[in-house]
């Protein structure tokens, strides 16, 4: 049996080089045709790893939903990976034993060729993280708070800026190197020789008003028109072929359409919703359910993956947050993950740290049976 393929006729008399290739073609063939229940990638060009991303996520979503943290192992409560660089650490890690089976990463400040992004995480060492997060076998996703390309603010400052990024418009060539820039870090994201696929999930909350390509600062059409050219220029001009691209609207308010700033199925991989807990638990409920349920229909129309993609209750006043409001309302949602926000100082944290009141709680909700961390997500099948 072995080398049987060399032995076949047709094999016999060509090149290795062509024989190892064709293989390789098969191989990725048999892989695209295990997702073929998904819609197409927004990019074709897709490679073999960012395929098995968009498997493994559809096996996720089978089993229950990946637990995911932003900044997660960059810093915490009362640590910083900087100048640490022997030290992998999380706050999850310090009081599970195990990692977040997401690591979420944010590039603002690339677009400047800055040093650090807007949280002060050297890309340097966030590179290091993803590449250690990815090995470990977690999801990395990506957000992005350029600053605004008009007034030089931060991306908070509204002034409207998106026409002016598109063709033709004022800020065209600087929004040309911002993205240019963003390229070349994303293309330095390799293990092993290949490239980590990457949950790209840029211009978020685009519903919300706080944001300068945010409603009422531009308009649909505009920001429509602004992802769309960001995809290709990433695809087609950049060459970055190992991104799935996420598409989030903030919680919807009564008469908004989730719908409204779509960029097409040909520009998005993967529905989000992003939904805070306002100290509300009520209303956070209700939001959670409606808003989860309408983007699930929308998806599974459109044979597209779905994910709660940032939520959390600030300082989680609330004990028992994770198993009686978290958990009860994403339980049979169909999500591939849920994102907790960062943790950044005792005023400002998203997740339970060593000692916290909630501590408790959040191991009786990492053994509730939906919840998968890193060490769930490596053991599944697919």
């Amino acid at each position: 049996m072995k080398n049987r393929f060399l032995l076949m006729p047709e094999f016999r008399n060509k090149p290795l080089k062509f024989v190892v290739l064709f293989f390789a073609l098969l191989c990725l063939s048999a892989l695209r045709s295990q997702t073929n229940d998904l819609s197409p990638l927004v990019d074709q060009k897709a490679g073999p790893s960012t395929l098995r991303l968009s498997k493994k996520l559809q096996a996720i979503s089978k089993q229950g939903f990946a637990i995911g943290h932003q900044d997660a192992s960059a810093y915490g409560i009362g640590w910083k990976h900087k100048g640490h660089p022997d030290m992998i650490d999380s706050d999850v890690h310090r009081v599970l034993g195990d990692f977040p089976a997401v690591f979420g990463f944010d590039i603002g400040g690339i677009e400047l060729d800055s040093p650090v992004n807007l949280d002060s995480v050297p890309f340097d060492t966030m590179r290091n993280l993803i590449i250690d997060a990815h090995a470990r076998g977690g999801i990395i996703t990506i957000s992005w708070h350029l600053d605004n390309p008009v007034s030089g603010g931060d991306s908070w400052d509204r002034t409207p800026a998106v026409a002016k990024c598109l063709k033709g418009g004022a800020e065209r060539g600087k929004y040309e190197l911002w993205v240019k820039r963003v390229a070349h870090f994303l293309n330095t994201l390799e293990y092993k020789g290949e490239k980590i696929p990457v949950i790209f999930r840029p211009f978020h909350e685009m519903n919300g008003a706080w944001f300068w390509w945010g409603d009422p600062n531009c308009t649909s059409t505009d920001y429509i028109s602004l992802w769309q050219d960001t995809v290709e220029q990433l695809r087609d001009v950049h060459q970055v072929h190992h991104l799935l691209y996420a598409y989030s609207p903030n919680k919807l308010n009564p008469g908004d359409n989730y719908l409204k700033y779509y960029p097409g199925d040909d520009f998005v991989d993967i529905f989000g919703i992003d939904i805070y807990d306002r100290n509300d638990a009520a209303d956070y409920i209700k939001s959670v359910e409606q808003d989860v349920e309408l983007m699930k229909s929308i998806a599974n129309k459109k044979h597209k993956l779905y994910a709660f993609t940032e939520t959390g209750l600030e300082k989680i006043p609330k004990e028992k947050w994770f198993t009686e409001v978290l958990y009860p309302a994403i339980e049979n949602s169909g999500i591939s993950w849920v994102l907790m926000w960062r943790n950044h100082r005792i005023s400002h944290h998203y997740m339970p740290f060593k000692g916290h009141p909630s501590e408790k709680d959040f191991k009786n909700f990492r053994d509730l049976p939906k919840t998968l961390f890193l060490k769930d997500i490596n053991q599944l099948k697919y």
